[in-house]
């Protein structure tokens, strides 16, 4: 990963995604304890989950726009103290509204992750590896869901469900000593990790010094060797800072790359939350194993998709630099339409040794779509709008999540019957969102350069006027 200043940027933005993902996982963990001993049904244990994503929409577009004008670390650092209290009152519920209020709190704070990371992701890691670094700091969203389902699971097993929530107030705190001790980058180049101390900071600038020239990364020469050329009317004349909120957002949404990709990603984040909501139910209903098998099951799946995280980025990566200038959308398109083809038949299966691989191919593909995706949002967005761009996008894909553990929970509920096939057929009926995420990134193959080249003209310009302006 490029030495220790790299790891310890993985560790540290890897370890506040996996917060969210060990929260997720426990709720799914424990979701047959919390039947018996609140007494309620898969409708309600899909709302657990959907109303943390729902108070997260709702925070996290202000929060994006705080992230182009703050210091992201302490911003961070501070959400995940405020996670920390959260999670540990949601193990005091004495009913299901307290335990409903606590997580919509959770939701509340854990809102700042998305656009903090992914601000932080475009300074720290070099465009030509940034898909690949993805990778990595995506992985710790799914270490710490299989963290969360595993050790939660166990926790509740040996001391009860409540303790499942009180234990992860401890990586909660360690999260928040790493944070404050992780420099903030300056802004706006492609600045290589530096040890502790040597880091850029986003300090006043001695009066007269303008901002370095942005370094062109592997998007942009992609981009340029294949001719491509930026729109005009979409390159930024003036700082993005001083924007309104209104017009930061109008212009974020102008991107078509961006629409494209934003939409892309909630489908597909939409089928993930929903199925990772479900999978130990499902796996216990359908195979008729143990709920502790079920979870260990789970588990090794999740191994498919962990590795797909740390793949995807990879290759796409790879592509670009051997000249195919769409790679880090064209890589997650392909996987997108290809999910389906595994996991149709993986849900109908009663053999699970037959299931087992094409469930672990589906969620290998799956894991492969979100780091070139996550790459290319950063790619085609001039640096000072990259918290707005990810509020932006967060608040739209979280509206998804939000809905999809509720959604396929009544789906199974009402819609067929709630027996032993219920969650069976619920899976692949929203497999159909994936198949459409997948048919609108072809959309995205041709856009995607121009945007890249946008961006860039727009950030060379603005440095350079910049440059022009000081005295």
């Amino acid at each position: 990963m490029g030495g220790g200043a790299r790891v310890r940027i993985v560790l540290v933005l890897g370890g506040a995604l996996a917060l969210s993902g060990a929260d997720n996982g426990a709720v799914a963990a424990i979701a047959v304890p919390l039947k018996d001993d609140l007494g309620i049904n898969n409708t309600q244990i899909g709302l657990l989950l959907s109303v943390v994503t729902l108070a997260g929409a709702l925070c996290t577009l202000p929060v994006g726009l705080l992230t182009d004008r703050v210091s992201r670390t302490r911003l961070l650092a501070l959400s995940s103290a405020l996670w920390g209290v959260a999670t540990f009152m949601s193990g005091f519920a004495p009913s299901y509204t307290w335990l409903l209020v606590s997580r919509a709190a959770l939701g509340a704070v854990s809102a700042t992750a998305g656009p903090t990371v992914a601000s932080l992701i475009g300074d720290l890691v070099p465009n030509r590896e940034r898909a690949r670094m993805y990778g990595f700091i995506l992985g710790g969203e799914l270490v710490g869901t299989g963290l969360g389902l595993a050790v939660s699971g166990a926790v509740a097993s040996a001391l009860g469900w409540r303790f499942a929530f009180w234990w992860l107030a401890i990586p909660s705190g360690v999260l928040v000593w790493a944070l404050s001790r992780l420099p903030e980058p300056e802004r706006g180049g492609q600045v290589k990790p530096q040890p502790a101390g040597e880091a850029g900071t986003d300090a006043p600038r001695e009066r007269g010094e303008s901002p370095p020239e942005p370094v062109r990364g592997l998007a942009e020469q992609a981009a340029e060797r294949a001719g491509v050329r930026p729109v005009g009317q979409r390159v930024l004349r003036d700082d993005p800072r001083q924007f309104s909120p209104w017009r930061a957002i109008r212009y974020v949404l102008r991107v078509p790359t961006n629409l494209v990709l934003i939409v892309a990603s909630g489908l597909g984040y939409f089928f993930f939350s929903g199925m990772r909501a479900f999978a130990p139910l499902f796996a216990t209903e359908h195979y008729g194993v143990s709920t502790a098998l079920a979870t260990q099951l789970v588990l090794v799946v999740g191994i498919g998709a962990l590795a797909g995280v740390l793949v995807g980025g990879r290759v796409a990566d790879r592509l670009m630099r051997r000249g195919r200038a769409n790679a880090r959308v064209l890589v997650p398109t392909v996987c997108l339409l290809a999910v389906p083809i595994l996991l149709a038949p993986a849900t109908l299966l009663t053999s699970l040794l037959v299931a087992l691989p094409l469930l672990m191919g589906g969620l290998f593909l799956l894991g492969a779509v979100n780091p070139p995706l996550d790459a290319a949002r950063l790619d085609i967005m001039h640096p000072y709008l990259w918290g707005t761009a990810e509020g932006v996008r967060t608040l739209l894909r979280t509206l998804c999540e939000a809905a999809a553990p509720t959604a396929f929970g009544y789906v199974s509920e009402h819609a067929f019957g709630g027996g032993g096939a219920a969650l069976d057929r619920t899976l692949l009926l929203f497999l159909l969102p994936l198949i459409a995420a997948g048919l609108l990134g072809t959309l995205a193959l041709r856009t995607y350069p121009r945007d890249v080249a946008t961006a860039d003209a727009s950030a060379r310009g603005i440095a350079r006027r910049s440059d022009d302006s000081a005295p």
